[in-house]
């Protein structure tokens, strides 16, 4: 279940208030789920022009090679840019 058609209201009653931070916590979930579908595919597509030549039925030695090697370097790389790029949130509101 996805969670789509949830119930948002205080303690579970009925009394049609909304939770607000229960709202803001799925939103954040889905924006994370869309980062990471939103990873894959980037790195899918750039590991496959770059070491798939011929699409065929296989995946020859070389191709498995190349494509876990770009795969193991576009998440290193991606992790490096997160983590500067939190770092440098942290120092900005820190700052305010």
């Amino acid at each position: 279940m996805d969670g789509f058609g949830a119930d948002f209201s205080v303690g579970g009653s009925s009394s049609g208030k909304v939770d607000t931070g229960a709202i803001m916590e799925q939103v954040k979930v889905q924006i994370a789920v869309a980062n990471a579908q939103e990873l894959l595919q980037r790195m899918t597509d750039k590991c496959f022009r770059k070491c798939i030549g011929k699409p065929g039925g296989s995946l020859d030695n070389s191709e498995q090679k190349c494509i876990a090697m770009c795969m193991d370097r576009y998440m290193d790389a991606w992790n490096t840019v997160s983590r500067a790029y939190n770092s440098r949130l942290q120092r900005e509101r820190a700052k305010m």
